[in-house]
C-alpha cells in the first residue's frame, strides 16, 4: 500500500498540482529580444561590468545540482572564500565600502540558485553600472526601484535577471 500511495498517488498529485502553476510548473521563462534569456527562478552569473551580480552560487548556478556548501562561519576555507568575495567587490565597485556590502552578496543562498537580491544589495552595485553603461545613476536607481517586487509575506527583491533585461533593453542591446 505504501508502495502505491509513494511511487504513484502523491507523484500524480504533485504533478496536478505543478500543471496550476505559471507555465504549467516548467518555470517561467525571460525573454530579450524574442530570444529567452533565462528562468525566473533560477539564479545566473553576470560577471561583466554594466550587469547587476546577483548573490554567489556554491553550485556554479548548475540548477542540476542545486545545494548549499554546508559549510559555516567558523570554517576557515568559507571565510576565505567569503573574503576573496568582499576584495572582488570592492575592487568592482570603487567607492563602495566593506560596511556598505550587504552579506547576501557575499555569501551563498541554501540552494545555491537565487534570483533575486535585495533592494540594498542592489542599490550598491548603481554606481558600477551607471557608468559602465555611461547611465545617470538615477536613471539606474529608478529602474531598479521599478523592478523592486513588493510581498506581504517577505522582504522586498530584486530579480537580477529581470532587472539585466530591462537594463539591455533601456539601450536597445
Amino acid at each position: 500500500m505504501l508502495l502505491v500511495v509513494c511511487c504513484l498517488i502523491y507523484p500524480a498529485l504533485v504533478w496536478a498540482g505543478a500543471q496550476l502553476a505559471p507555465a504549467g510548473g516548467q518555470g517561467e521563462t525571460i525573454s530579450h529580444k524574442g530570444r529567452v534569456v533565462g528562468y525566473d527562478n533560477v539564479g545566473q552569473n553576470f560577471t561583466r561590468p554594466e550587469y547587476f551580480q546577483g548573490r554567489p552560487s556554491a553550485v556554479d548556478y548548475n540548477a542540476a545540482g542545486s545545494a548549499g556548501s554546508n559549510k559555516g562561519p567558523s570554517n576557515p576555507d568559507y571565510l576565505a572564500t567569503v573574503q576573496v568575495r568582499l576584495d572582488t567587490f570592492l575592487v568592482q565597485n570603487p567607492g563602495v565600502t566593506k560596511a556598505q556590502v550587504p552579506a547576501e552578496l557575499l555569501t551563498a543562498s541554501g540552494s545555491g540558485l537565487d534570483p533575486h537580491l535585495s533592494p540594498a544589495a542592489a542599490a550598491v552595485q548603481v554606481g558600477r553600472v551607471a557608468k559602465a553603461r555611461n547611465l545617470d545613476a538615477a536613471k539606474v536607481q529608478a529602474l531598479v526601484t521599478e523592478h523592486t517586487q513588493h510581498s506581504a509575506f517577505g522582504p522586498d527583491r530584486v530579480n537580477v535577471l529581470r532587472l539585466n533585461a530591462a537594463l539591455d533593453a533601456l539601450q536597445n542591446r
